[in-house]
């Protein structure tokens, strides 16, 4: 495994404790940190979250933790022990919400398939 892909693994495990337990903001108790990837260079890091709620919702939690960003990188770069921690940018995971509309047109596909099925066993 290369070093970006260890040095992810290892992120996420440590913004997960730290969004879940040392930041206190009302606006983060829905958010699930998902995945990180970290930049060639080590420079940059996107976190990609999930957040339960209404858009206002997403976009408030996203916004607080923009603004924490910079605090979770001081305590990650203390908690790993690196002189250089990477920058910090939190990004909205629509992978579940895609995977959950897909699941809803299968759904729905599925449904209408039956209904046909009955009406050709009917005519």
């Amino acid at each position: 495994m290369r070093r970006p892909e260890r040095l992810a693994e290892v992120l996420r495990e440590e913004i997960t404790e730290i969004v879940g337990y040392e930041l206190d903001d009302p606006r983060l108790l829905t958010v699930t940190v998902t995945d990180v990837r970290v930049s060639d260079n080590l420079r940059d890091a996107k976190v990609y979250v999930t957040v339960q709620g209404d858009e206002n919702e997403i976009k408030e939690a996203l916004k607080a933790l923009q603004n924490a960003a910079t605090f979770v990188r001081q305590q990650v770069a203390l908690s790993l022990d690196l002189r250089h921690a990477p920058h910090l940018n939190f990004v909205r995971d629509t992978a579940e919400e895609n995977a959950a509309r897909v699941e809803e047109v299968i759904q729905g596909l599925t449904q209408r398939g039956e209904f046909l099925e009955e009406k050709r066993d009917e005519g």
